[in-house]
């Protein structure tokens, strides 16, 4: 069989419709507008209101990358779908996207990686384009974090936000793509710091969906330096340096986390998206919202090297490089 790339066709992305605010969050636990934005570079978050969920949001982000890629479901055979809050403990809220887009053929399946959901998920979908086993495939990140939230706890409440963000894959001959296409993925898991970021609840354990629980400090500790770690072994697979990249694409959990592994990489600011003021943490759902942001804004083009990266409860942690 003849080498095949993945390219991103289009992009797309969903939001709840109401905004909350700092100054809102202010009048409901105790915090302020101005300890959240020194601490997180959040003021505003999406809340999913009734009728929305992680099935409508995504089906609502992938048909915008379908629009963008000028497709339509009928061409998609893969459906991946990496969320930590699914509709349902089973069927998979992929297989639910599947049927509301109208999707009869193919096959379709969640990937659980929490915040580093969407990178393994595009990591998968690669690895299915290139053996042969799918032609074009929708990855869609999709999160209701707001569900699984203490809104008595002001370290974790504060945090996330809910919504969902998708691309469409497409498979290339490599002569034909050329330089573009999906250049490199690396994941790392290591379960040893699962206390650190999990949900204290589950269908096997509680019988209930639980709530979220962090230590804060032990995250930020650990986020850098595995974020360096695998974003350097990317570049070093590929014989470039951070030097080389054009657009940096993190996931948005807290400025500060991004800022400080963009400088430990020696990546200038001018060179990262971050959308994490408007959105909040929005998990598996976090880098396709940045990326659809700054492809419709027009600060991704054709042929721009683009390097994503994240983080998540486990820990789970990867990167991808992506030339546009």
């Amino acid at each position: 069989m003849r080498a095949r790339r993945s390219l991103i066709l289009g992009t797309g992305s969903s939001l709840p419709a109401r905004i909350v605010s700092n100054a809102e969050l202010e009048r409901t636990v105790e915090t302020s507008d101005e300890w959240i934005t020194q601490r997180t570079g959040i003021r505003n978050r999406r809340i999913a209101g009734e009728g929305e969920t992680t099935v409508s949001l995504g089906e609502a982000a992938a048909r915008a990358a379908l629009d963008a890629a000028g497709l339509t479901p009928a061409d998609i055979d893969l459906v991946i779908l990496a969320t930590a809050t699914p509709n349902n403990t089973f069927p998979a809220s992929a297989v639910q996207v599947q049927s509301r887009l109208g999707i009869h053929h193919g096959f379709a399946f969640d990937v659980q990686a929490v915040c580093s959901g969407f990178v393994y998920a595009l990591t998968t979908a690669d690895l299915y384009l290139r053996s042969g086993m799918a032609r074009r495939a929708l990855v869609i990140g999709a999160e209701t974090f707001s569900r699984i939230l203490d809104w008595e706890d002001r370290t974790t409440c504060v945090l996330f936000g809910d919504g969902a963000g998708a691309v469409v894959l497409g498979a290339e001959d490599a002569d034909a793509a050329g330089e573009r296409g999906v250049l490199v993925s690396k994941l790392r898991a290591d379960g040893a710091h699962e206390e650190k970021l999990y949900v204290d609840g589950g269908p096997s354990t509680t019988g209930t969906t639980g709530k979220l629980r962090m230590q804060g400090r032990e995250v930020f500790k650990h986020a850098v330096g595995m974020i360096t770690d695998v974003v350097e072994d990317s570049f070093s697979a590929l014989g470039l340096t951070v030097d080389s990249i054009d657009w940096f694409v993190p996931h948005q959990a807290n400025r500060r986390i991004i800022e400080a592994s963009a400088k430990k990489l020696g990546i200038a600011p001018e060179k990262i998206v971050i959308t994490v003021q408007d959105h909040g943490n929005t998990s598996a759902a976090s880098i396709p919202l940045a990326l659809d942001t700054a492809v419709r804004d027009g600060r991704i083009k054709r042929g721009d090297l683009v390097l994503l990266e994240a983080m998540g409860g486990g820990f789970t942690w990867g990167a991808v490089v992506i030339r546009w």
